[in-house]
């Protein structure tokens, strides 16, 4: 008869007080012990690598199907998880690749979310029977892509795709499981490849549009954050790097430039401080250069605004959000990485009235009149939306069709898999 011990007694050691006031220990005798399905389970599992999380492990997976043995699959279980739950490209050697594009004048982030694997964990669930699919489940991603991409990399990896493509594919299995975790099948995702932002909910795609995304030299950085507000007619604060190598260089040739472009000097980035006389001669010295401008430029609400009519915020440490603008000719084109690292949307009051019906308590009739009044106001997100900014070189959307795109960040080039 099978015994089900609890989880936390398996971790203690179990103390019998005897009559004559001794203390015996009971320790458990096999912390390695598989019953016959859990075995039968994981091989299944790993003779077609259904998470394509084998990696680096091959010579272990090889002594395992031969032997067999409850240790070595133990020790394979927990690779196994680590490499589901944190992927297999090489991030040591990303981290010097990205320390050396940062410092040629790049401005490159990529955040990864690193799970703890506790082995410890991983061997007491063994030995309570629980079933390698319960035992792995906490490290599959959510995301509909990741299962997508291994779908269309079984089914293409056998057929005469070029290695180029199938690498491709693989590297952005490895990328998705970088992602945060348990953010949920409703999302919004910015994929910077593609140059399109989608809304998904319940793992189906219910808005998409066109985006454009910062330059090679000023990317959009890959993070996660949830969405928290929406700001109809926003002002612009100029951040000092476009201060000083544009907006002071202009206004030296045009004393106008400020009226021209509804813009305003403050003594900070609060409007009603206060306000600022531009004087050309100390204004010489915070052009170019790095660091802050002890003056503050803001661009008041209107149609001209840089970040247009509307902007959505999900904050984060990188001053990044996605925004209206008035300049609508570069959405025409079909590479679009022009931004400072922002999101410009090409159809924003789309995604505002999508936005503010599903995921705000503001009636349409009191958004519209609001944004009407050319007044700065806020609407609070009601409903949780997580906001992922991704780089997928490869993606697969609803009809199961597969697409690949450019590698306009360079990723794939200095993104290595560990096997």
């Amino acid at each position: 008869m099978k015994i089900r011990v609890n989880l936390l007694l398996l971790v203690l050691a179990i103390f019998i007080m005897s009559g004559c006031g001794k203390v015996e220990q009971v320790v458990v005798k096999n912390p390695d012990a598989w019953n016959k399905s859990q075995k039968n389970e994981f091989l299944e599992i790993l003779k077609n690598d259904k998470y394509e999380s084998i990696c680096n492990q091959k010579p272990l997976y090889e002594s395992v199907k031969i032997s067999q043995n409850s240790k070595l699959m133990t020790k394979l279980l927990i690779a196994y998880s680590k490499n589901l739950a944190n992927g297999c490209i090489n991030l040591h050697q990303f981290k010097i690749a990205q320390r050396k594009r940062n410092s040629l004048k790049y401005s490159s982030k990529y955040v990864t979310y690193l799970q703890y694997i506790d082995a410890n964990l991983i061997k007491m669930q063994l030995q309570a029977g629980l079933s390698i699919e319960k035992i792995l489940k906490p490290y599959v991603p959510e995301y509909i892509q990741f299962e997508s991409l291994i779908n269309s990399y079984n089914l293409l990896k056998d057929n005469n795709i070029s290695k180029k493509s199938l690498y491709k594919i693989r590297l952005n299995i490895e990328r998705i499981k970088l992602m945060k975790p348990n953010l949920g099948f409703t999302y919004a995702l910015v994929n910077i490849p593609e140059f399109k932002v989608h809304i998904i909910e319940n793992n189906k795609t219910s808005l998409s549009m066109k985006v454009i995304v910062g330059k090679e030299n000023k990317q959009t950085p890959i993070f996660s954050a949830n969405m928290k507000y929406i700001v109809l007619n926003p002002t612009w604060n100029v951040p000092n790097s476009i201060a000083r190598n544009e907006i002071i260089p202009k206004m030296l040739k045009d004393p106008n430039y400020l009226s021209k472009h509804r813009l305003v000097l403050r003594q900070s980035y609060i409007l009603n401080s206060k306000n600022i006389n531009f004087n050309p001669k100390k204004a010489r010295n915070y052009v170019g250069g790095k660091g802050a401008v002890p003056f503050k430029f803001i661009q008041m609400p209107s149609s001209h605004n840089a970040l247009g009519r509307v902007k959505f915020i999900f904050p984060n440490s990188n001053s990044v959000y996605m925004h209206d603008t008035p300049v609508k000719r570069l959405f025409k084109r079909k590479v679009r990485a022009y931004s400072h690292g922002c999101i410009r949307l090409a159809k924003p009051m789309k995604m505002l009235q999508f936005i503010s019906s599903n995921y705000t308590n503001t009636t349409q009739k009191q958004v519209h009149r609001e944004y009407k009044s050319l007044k700065t106001n806020y609407l609070s997100i009601s409903r949780r939306l997580p906001v992922h900014t991704v780089y997928l070189t490869t993606y697969v959307d609803d009809k199961g069709l597969l697409h690949i795109y450019s590698d306009i960040y360079g990723y794939d080039k200095i993104q290595k898999l560990n096997f």
